[in-house]
């Protein structure tokens, strides 16, 4: 007999979709939207899991990480054709939000209750250097450079600029998955796993291939359910952050952490599980793809359809980010994390939160 975490697994999916539909066609209460996302979250990880437990590592988490972020790249494009003059600024205001939400909200709380938990973590030094490098390049040459080009005025590049770092980021990105996937696979695995070949973790009852691709299709509506349920919700909290005198930014930053629901929970699980390598993986993974894809993708749709589009950060934006990269640095430079690093991180959200709210 299905077990109740099944039972919710299949049939939460089955019951957002319903209740979009039906969204369409009646008011529905924010209640009962907030709690069918929350299941779908589950869900997804979920399926997620049962993936990762068939291929291995780092193949399960690139999986996630990409599924995620394509489906963000499909709602901030639906987005930005109905958004009229605010389309300019949206995909760098998401872009950044996910950003920060991912380099330090994601890794601040994984390395914080890791450390709580198990007192002292190890992983993959080598990988995780690897991957904060490709970071580095592609959102200073995304969203810093912009605003000190002198082709067109303003934080944006023309349209011969705007194409060529549409094509670097697809590089960079490209090559990263590459080195992680194929070239240097043994970085982003377990130090345990990396040091005897052929010794990853070994789960109780491995998935069948029939279960993997079944997971594989649910993974995806339950995504899907997910950013469409968060894209009902952007209303209610666009009404809810004005009513409190916010700024509008607030709204991309709370979407963004809806849309970053199904990773943050699988990346805690995984530190709470002693597996930081596998949360890293997910935060750095997913980092990556929101700037190495959705860079690419907007920058196809301005040129093609004329749509204009900032993406350099205002001077509060660039110190942050560059804030974010340099400590990121410095506490993953050694294979090891405590409770420190992670408090560090987390200072910084707050800081981001913060002043995204009170500027």
């Amino acid at each position: 007999m299905p077990s109740a975490l099944t039972l919710l697994t299949w049939l939460s999916p089955l019951l957002a979709w319903a209740l979009i539909a039906l969204g369409t066609m009646f008011a529905v209460p924010v209640v009962l939207v907030v709690l069918v996302l929350g299941a779908c979250v589950i869900s997804a990880v979920h399926h997620a899991e049962v993936i990762a437990h068939r291929i291995g590592e780092p193949f399960g988490t690139l999986t996630l990480a990409l599924a995620v972020t394509f489906i963000e790249v499909g709602l901030i494009v639906s987005l930005m054709a109905g958004a009229g003059d605010e389309a300019a600024t949206l995909a760098r205001d998401t872009v950044i939000a996910a950003v920060m939400i991912i380099l330090n909200g994601i890794v601040g709380i994984c390395l914080l209750i890791g450390g709580l938990r198990h007192h002292e973590q190890s992983f993959q030094q080598a990988g995780v250097s690897a991957a904060l490098a490709t970071l580095s390049a592609l959102t200073v040459l995304s969203l810093v450079l912009p605003n000190f080009t002198v082709t067109e005025p303003g934080p944006v590049y023309s349209s011969g600029q705007l194409a060529f770092v549409a094509v670097t980021s697809l590089l960079l990105y490209g090559t990263f998955v590459t080195v992680q996937t194929v070239r240097h696979r043994e970085y982003f695995l377990t130090p345990e796993a990396a040091a005897t070949p052929g010794a990853e973790p070994i789960h109780d009852t491995a998935p069948t291939k029939r279960q993997a691709i079944v997971s594989a299709g649910l993974l995806l509506v339950s995504l899907g359910a997910v950013v469409l349920l968060a894209k009902d919700l952007s209303e209610p909290v666009s009404d809810l952050v004005a009513s409190l005198g916010a700024p509008r930014a607030t709204v991309g930053v709370v979407i963004a952490a809806l849309v970053l629901l199904p990773e943050s929970v699988a990346a805690i699980r995984a530190a709470l599980a002693n597996r930081v390598q596998t949360s890293l993986n997910l935060a750095m993974g997913s980092a990556l793809a929101t700037i190495g894809l959705t860079i690419p993708t907007v920058a196809a749709l301005s040129l093609i359809v004329d749509l204009p589009i900032a993406l350099g950060l205002s001077g509060k934006g660039i110190v942050l980010l560059l804030l974010s990269l340099l400590v990121a640095t410095q506490s993953l430079a050694t294979g090891r994390t405590t409770i420190l690093q992670g408090m560090v991180h987390l200072v910084i959200f707050g800081v981001y939160l913060f002043t995204t709210v009170v500027p």
